[in-house]
């Protein structure tokens, strides 16, 4: 390859390098909620022309992960804490209507990739590495999604989930710490065994005590570590 063609092949997939790492530093949250993101000097740090890096900026923005203030300039998506008992109450409605889904309607490959994707979260958890394990646990969730065989639905699950990325960082933190960790795999097990067996009803009641736990740690994780009290309205039970 000429070394013309070499700068033109960079030129054009550079933004790719610099839209990954970004992406993985903010949601793994090395990145905080409302850190400045500015062109220049990410530029300088990726040692390349302000062009690609507003083209990662610019997909970032895509994936709800940035946002682009009046001024211009560019910070990290804040976690909007507010607005957390409706997310959250799109989630439980997604988790379960994907997993009753999954229940009644997984053919046996379907189980072979939930299967192999719950593996692969559990040696995710072993590792502690809180990246990993939240891109673990939203392709198991998705492998059940595809299992349901509604790509609407599924598609609006794929987004709640990337939207709520950086929250289940603080919840995996939350659970190691007190020591619960081992909730995150058993309670994907029995996902798994609800939709294997083809309980539509106990794949429901799984999904919305999973979310239920996800919302009830995030909100135990803010209480311990901001002091400002925010209302969080209770999650509806299971019908």
């Amino acid at each position: 390859m000429s070394e013309e063609s070499e700068v033109k092949r960079i030129r054009g997939t550079g933004w790719k390098n610099v839209y990954e790492t970004l992406r993985n530093e903010i949601l793994s949250l090395a990145l905080p909620p409302g850190q400045l993101l500015d062109e220049t000097t990410l530029a300088e740090r990726f040692d390349m022309s302000r062009s690609p890096v507003r083209e990662a900026l610019i997909r970032l923005g895509a994936d709800e992960l940035v946002v682009t203030l009046s001024n211009r300039s560019t910070i990290v998506a804040p976690i909007e804490v507010a607005t957390f008992p409706k997310y959250v109450e799109a989630l439980d409605i997604a988790q379960r209507m994907n997993t009753r889904l999954a229940a009644a309607l997984r053919t046996e490959a379907d189980l072979k990739i939930i299967a192999k994707r719950l593996k692969i979260f559990e040696a995710a958890v072993k590792t502690g590495n809180h990246l990993a394990m939240s891109e673990a646990n939203k392709e198991f969730h998705m492998a059940i999604a595809h299992a349901g065989k509604n790509q609407y639905l599924a598609s609006f699950y794929e987004k709640l989930l990337s939207q709520g990325q950086r929250m289940l960082h603080l919840h995996f933190e939350y659970l190691e710490r007190t020591h619960e960790g081992y909730l995150l795999t058993d309670e994907h097990a029995l996902m798994l065994n609800a939709i294997r067996d083809k309980n539509v009803d106990l794949a429901d009641e799984l999904a919305h005590a999973h979310t239920r736990q996800f919302q009830d740690n995030f909100i135990n994780f803010m209480r311990e570590n901001y002091t400002t009290d925010v209302a969080l309205g209770p999650l509806r039970a299971a019908e």
